[in-house]
C-alpha cells in the first residue's frame, strides 16, 4: 500500500473516533530504537513508526492491523481519565520504549508472564492545558539477558500487537503557569501507581539547579523542604504551591516521581508577567498659554518581562486621532527589583486652534489583557491683558527713565 493511500485512511479513521466516548484508541508514533555497539561506544539510531494505543481485552482485532498496536487491557489505572472532556482531535500521542537501565525488579501486580517490558507514553493536547505521562507495562516469558535491555530489544513488527497494561500515570493540568510577582501559583503535579503501598519517592526542582526544592520518599517516611502537602501527597497529589514569586522565579521546574525502577518526570513552566503602572506627568486637563512649550511624559514602570509598546496619539472635535509624530522613547531602566521601566514623551508648543484636542498614551504588555491609557485634555488660552498692560506700562517706566537721565548728561555738560 502507497505511502499517500496509508495516511488517507489512517486520518480517516483518526475522524472516525473524535466523537467515541470513552476514547476507543488514539493514533501514535512510536519511536523506536536500533543500538548497535562501535568503538565509539554504544550509538542509538531513533526510527519512528506508525502505531496505535487501543483499548479494550485480550484478543480484540486491532483497528489497523498495518500498524504496531499497543492494545491497554484493563487495569486499576486507565489513562483515559485524564482525557475526559477534552477534543480527541487536538491530541499528540507519543510512545517510545523504557529502559530500566539494567535493573530488572519484578512488579507487585501478578502479569500472565513473569517478567516486563516498558514503553513510555506521552499525551499532550494542543490548546488545552494537559500533559500526561504514563509507563505501559507488557509482561513476557523472555527472561532479562544480564546485561542493559537496550542493547537486545526486542525486534516488534509493523503489524504486530503487544497486549499490556498501564502501572503508572503522571499528569499536569498546569504545564504552562502565567503568574505575576508577589504571588503564590500552584504547579500541578498528579500521580497514580497501579498497587497499593508502593515506595514512592517524590521531588520538585528547577532544571538547572541540583538542589531540590522539596522531596519526599513515603518508605522512609522523610520529607525535605517544603511546597507540597503531605497528606495530598498520601492520595497521589504532588502539587507545589511556590513561595512570593520573583523575577528570578520565572523557569522550567521538574516533578519526577520515582517507583523503582521507573522513573518519569515533566516539566512545568512559570512565565513571570507583572502589568506595568502607568502615569502621566499632567492633569487630566492640561491649561496653556498659546506658544508655551511644555514636556508631556508618560510612564510605564514595574512591569516585566522588558517587551512593551507605547504610543502617543491625539484627537480633536473633528479628525480621527492620528500619532503624535514626535513621540521619543526614553532606554529601558532597571528597577532593584528586576522589572522595567519605558517612559514616552513629545514637547507640546499649542495654537488656539489645538484647544480642546485629546492627547492619549496607550500602553501594551503581555500581562494585559487590554492596553493601558491615560488621557488628557489641552486647553489654550490667548496671552492675558494685564500682561499687555504690564508691558506698555514697564515700556513707559523705561523710556521716563531713559529720558530723564539723558536731561541729566546735558545739564552737565552745559554748566
Amino acid at each position: 500500500m502507497g505511502g499517500s493511500l496509508q495516511a488517507f485512511i489512517y486520518v480517516f479513521l483518526f475522524r472516525g473516533i473524535q466523537t467515541a466516548d470513552p476514547i476507543s484508541w488514539l493514533p501514535c508514533k512510536f519511536t523506536d530504537e536500533q543500538v548497535t555497539s562501535t568503538t565509539k561506544g554504544p550509538e542509538t539510531k531513533h526510527i519512528p513508526r506508525r502505531a496505535v494505543l487501543q483499548f479494550g481485552q485480550k484478543g480484540d482485532p486491532p483497528v489497523d492491523p498495518a500498524a504496531v498496536t499497543f492494545l491497554i487491557t484493563p487495569s486499576k489505572l486507565d489513562v483515559r481519565r485524564s482525557l475526559m472532556g477534552v477534543d480527541v482531535g487536538e491530541l499528540t500521542c507519543e510512545l517510545e520504549r523504557y529502559s530500566t537501565d539494567g535493573s530488572h525488579v519484578r512488579w507487585p501486580v501478578k502479569g500472565e508472564h513473569e517478567h516486563n517490558r516498558w514503553f513510555a507514553l506521552y499525551i499532550n493536547h494542543s490548546k488545552a492545558p494537559l500533559y500526561v505521562m504514563a509507563f505501559i507495562r507488557q509482561s513476557t516469558e523472555q527472561p532479562p539477558t544480564g546485561q542493559h535491555d537496550y542493547k537486545s530489544w526486542a525486534v516488534i513488527q509493523d503489524n504486530v500487537t503487544l497486549t499490556a497494561s498501564v502501572a503508572m500515570v503522571l499528569q499536569t493540568k498546569t504545564p504552562e503557569v502565567k503568574s505575576p510577582l508577589k504571588s503564590q501559583p500552584k504547579l500541578h503535579c498528579q500521580f497514580d501507581i497501579d498497587h497499593k503501598a508502593a515506595k514512592v519517592t517524590a521531588r520538585w526542582r528547577k532544571l538547572g539547579d541540583r538542589a531540590f526544592l522539596f522531596s519526599y520518599n513515603s518508605q522512609a517516611g522523610l520529607t525535605e523542604g517544603s511546597g507540597a502537602a503531605l497528606k495530598a501527597l498520601a492520595v497521589g497529589d504532588a502539587t507545589y504551591t511556590f513561595p512570593v514569586t520573583k523575577v528570578g522565579s520565572e523557569g522550567t521546574y521538574l516533578c519526577s516521581v520515582n517507583v523503582h525502577p521507573l522513573l518519569a518526570s515533566l516539566r512545568v513552566n512559570l512565565h513571570i508577567e507583572e502589568p506595568p503602572r502607568v502615569s502621566l506627568n499632567v492633569d487630566p486637563t492640561l491649561t496653556l498659554t498659546e506658544g508655551a512649550l511644555k514636556k508631556v511624559v508618560c510612564w510605564a514602570d514595574a512591569y516585566y518581562p522588558r517587551d512593551v509598546d507605547m504610543q502617543w496619539s491625539q484627537r480633536g472635535s473633528t479628525d480621527a486621532g492620528p500619532r503624535v509624530d514626535s513621540t521619543q522613547l526614553s532606554s529601558h531602566s532597571y528597577n532593584p527589583d528586576r522589572t522595567f521601566s519605558l517612559s514616552a514623551f513629545f514637547y507640546l508648543q499649542p495654537k488656539l486652534s489645538d484647544s480642546g484636542r485629546k492627547f492619549t498614551c496607550s500602553v501594551s504588555h503581555r500581562a494585559l489583557s487590554a492596553p493601558i491609557t491615560k488621557t488628557f485634555t489641552l486647553i489654550v488660552t490667548e496671552p492675558g491683558r494685564w500682561i499687555l498692560v504690564f508691558n506698555v506700562v514697564l515700556l513707559l517706566v523705561v523710556l521716563v527713565l531713559m529720558l530723564r537721565y539723558c536731561l541729566r548728561v546735558r545739564r552737565r555738560r552745559f554748566f
